[in-house]
């Protein structure tokens, strides 16, 4: 049994621009946010509402690899596009993070706060209503993040709203001294070159690395600040440390990621 309804009405500074209907369905325990489509923008499980249901979205917390687990309520990340506000969610619940969020779309924080427990920001959490690409642009924002999220597609999910080598390259600039940023990447083979091609451009290919694709189409691309080899004892130590702390699927990880030089 499904059920739909629509955020329009509760977001009425959105009238003044064209972005697409929010709206959301159930499928057994589990909530999927729409656009306007059937493409899923995101999931909650409505009994663990800070927990990650969908798998790429899973991958996309692939940066705990790099980092000091114990170290984590002292660091900031930041989501480029809300979508259900999982990864939000995860990192300002789960991880105790400082936590940004950056989404245009006025009806999508709504529908976040209303439907997906979102919880109102405070001296850990902001979500700011801009234009991504305008707003990580700012100086404010520069050498500030340790684990940027970059998950940004409009209603019909073809590619990447945001994919140049300039954009990858301000995002280079979120990034501190040991930050890590996760792409979501879905579409087509050539879409999927042409974007990992942009991000070695900014980041440098030997600080790229990939997942394959998840079934669904879904590659998660992960590029450090400053480029590492941690050795695989190393890695399967802190899987298993992840694992054991937030219920991560870290050690399946490590069959699947692999750098991409």
């Amino acid at each position: 049994m499904q059920k739909k309804e629509t955020a329009k009405a509760m977001a009425k500074e959105s009238a003044a621009i064209e972005l697409p209907e929010v709206n959301f369905s159930d499928y057994g325990d589990v909530r999927f946010l729409h656009l306007g489509t059937e493409w899923v923008q995101g999931s909650m499980l409505r009994d663990a509402p800070y927990d990650i249901e969908l798998e790429y979205v899973q991958r996309m917390m692939a940066g705990l690899l790099f980092m000091d687990a114990a170290a984590m309520p002292k660091k900031h990340a930041m989501q480029l596009g809300l979508g259900s506000a999982a990864l939000t969610k995860f990192c300002y619940k789960k991880l105790r993070m400082k936590v940004t969020a950056i989404e245009i779309n006025p009806q999508v924080v709504t529908a976040c706060r209303v439907w997906f427990k979102l919880p109102r920001d405070d001296l850990r959490l902001h979500v700011i209503e801009a234009d991504a690409a305008a707003e990580i642009k700012k100086p404010a924002h520069h050498g500030t993040v340790d684990l940027l999220h970059v998950d940004l597609y409009d209603h019909e999910a073809a590619a990447p709203v945001l994919d140049s080598a300039d954009f990858y390259a301000d995002c280079r600039a979120l990034l501190a001294e040991d930050g890590v940023m996760t792409v979501n990447l879905f579409g087509r083979d050539s879409s999927y070159l042409q974007s990992l091609t942009k991000i070695a451009e900014a980041f440098g290919p030997e600080a790229v690395w990939a997942f394959t694709p998840t079934r669904e189409g879904n590659t998660v691309v992960l590029a450090q600040r400053e480029p590492t080899r941690p050795e695989r004892a190393a890695l399967l130590l802190q899987a298993g440390v992840i694992e054991s702390r937030w219920d991560l699927p870290a050690k399946k990880w490590l069959r699947l990621f692999k750098p991409v030089a």
